[in-house]
C-alpha cells in the first residue's frame, strides 16, 4: 500500500461512539502473539556514512522493494538522500520529539498490536504474527506497509499536530496521523487477507460492503477502539453522518447507486473528499465506506451468531444488504 491510503482518523468522545456501530464482544480471548521488532530507524541515525546506509539497506532488501516503493532512484541515490536526512540536526531534533510524542513503543504500540494479533489467530488459526519494524526517514518512505510477514510502521508520519514536521497533505487528512492510529490502520489491512468477495461483481455496493466488513473486522478485533479511529472521521463528521443517514439512504437509492460500476461514479462516494459535494456541504467525504459499515454491522445485528471468520468468507453483498434490512435507521430506531 502507498503513502496516505488508510482511512482512520481522530478520537470521539463516548457519547458519539455510543450513536455509531454498536458492537458486541464476541468473546474474543484475550491473548497476545510474540512479535519480532526491529527498532531500524535507531540503526540508521548510527549511520557514520553513506556505506552504512547502503548496507543496512542492503541487509534489509524488503525496505527497498516496498517501505521505499515510490522513491525513483537507485539504491545508492536513496542511500545517500537517507543519509543525509539522518545527519541533519533539525530531522534529529524532529526524531527525538516524535519519540517523545510516541511514547514507549512496547507499551503504545506493540502490547495492543500483539494482543490484536492474538484476537486474530483466535478467529483465523493459521494467523501468524508479522514481524515489524520501526523507521522514521523524514517521509522519504511510505506511512504504513502491512503484509502477511512484515509490517514496517513510519513512525515520523504518526508525530500528530504537535510535531514539529507534519506529512505533505490535505487538512482533513492530517487528523489521521496521529500514534492513535496506528494498530487499527495495521489491522484494516491485515482484514483485507480475509475479506472476501466476488471478482465478478464491481458495484458501489459491493465495494461499500467490503470496506464494511473491512471496518467490522477492525471493531471486532479491537472493540473498545472509537469508531471515529476505525472509520476515519473527526468527531462532527460523524455526528453529521449518523444523523443524515436517512437523507444519504435516499439519496443513494433515489439515485440508482449502490449497482453503479462506473469508476469515476464510485469514487465521488468512496473515494478520499472532503465533502460528497453531490449530497450536500454537511456530507463527509467517503461516505459510502461509512453506509457499508452500517449496513454490515446491521447484518451482523440480525446474526448474532455469526463468527467474524464467517461473516469475513460472506462475498454476496446483495445477501448481506438483504438480511441486514438496513434502511437508514438511528440505532435507537431499529
Amino acid at each position: 500500500m502507498n503513502k496516505f491510503q488508510y482511512f482512520i482518523i481522530c478520537t470521539l468522545v463516548g457519547l458519539i461512539t455510543s450513536c455509531g456501530s454498536q458492537q458486541q464482544d464476541k468473546g474474543v480471548k484475550k491473548t497476545s502473539l510474540e512479535i519480532e521488532v526491529e527498532d531500524l530507524d535507531h540503526i540508521l541515525m548510527s549511520a557514520t556514512s553513506v556505506k552504512d546506509v547502503e548496507n543496512i539497506l542492503e541487509n534489509h532488501p524488503e525496505m527497498i522493494r516496498y517501505y521505499f516503493s515510490d522513491f525513483e532512484g537507485d539504491k545508492p541515490a536513496l542511500s545517500g538522500q537517507l543519509f543525509q536526512i539522518t545527519q541533519n540536526p533539525d530531522f534529529q531534533a524532529f526524531s527525538l520529539q516524535v519519540d517523545s510524542i510516541i511514547g514507549n513503543r512496547k507499551n503504545e504500540i506493540l502490547e495492543p498490536l500483539a494482543q490484536a494479533f492474538g484476537a486474530i489467530h483466535n478467529q483465523f488459526p493459521s494467523f501468524k504474527s508479522p514481524r515489524v519494524i520501526f523507521i522514521k526517514t523524514g517521509f522519504l518512505g511510505n506511512d504504513l506497509y502491512v503484509s502477511d510477514s512484515l509490517v514496517v510502521i513510519g513512525l515520523d508520519y504518526f508525530g500528530g499536530p504537535q510535531a514539529t514536521f507534519r506529512p505533505n497533505v490535505f487538512d482533513y487528512q492530517l487528523r489521521r496521523y496521529h500514534k492513535e492510529n496506528i494498530v487499527p490502520a495495521i489491522l484494516y489491512y491485515i482484514a483485507e487477507s480475509y475479506n472476501k468477495q466476488n471478482p465478478r461483481e464491481q458495484s458501489l455496493l459491493d465495494d461499500m460492503i467490503g470496506i464494511g466488513k473491512s471496518f467490522e473486522f477492525v471493531k471486532q478485533i479491537m472493540p473498545s477502539c472509537p469508531d471515529s479511529i476505525i472509520i476515519g472521521y473527526s468527531a462532527d463528521n460523524l455526528r453529521r453522518a449518523y444523523n443524515s443517514q436517512q437523507d444519504i439512504w435516499a439519496f443513494m437509492i433515489n439515485n440508482k447507486l449502490l449497482y453503479e460500476k462506473n469508476t469515476l461514479v464510485k469514487e465521488k462516494y468512496i473515494g478520499e473528499r472532503p465533502i460528497v459535494a453531490e449530497m450536500g456541504p454537511e456530507i463527509p467525504g467517503g461516505i459510502g465506506r461509512w453506509i457499508g459499515w452500517r449496513i454490515v454491522n446491521k447484518y451482523v445485528s440480525e446474526h448474532p451468531e455469526i463468527t467474524l471468520s464467517e461473516l469475513m468468507a460472506q462475498s454476496d453483498a446483495n445477501k448481506i444488504l438483504q438480511e441486514a434490512r438496513y434502511k437508514g435507521e438511528k440505532d435507537e430506531e431499529e
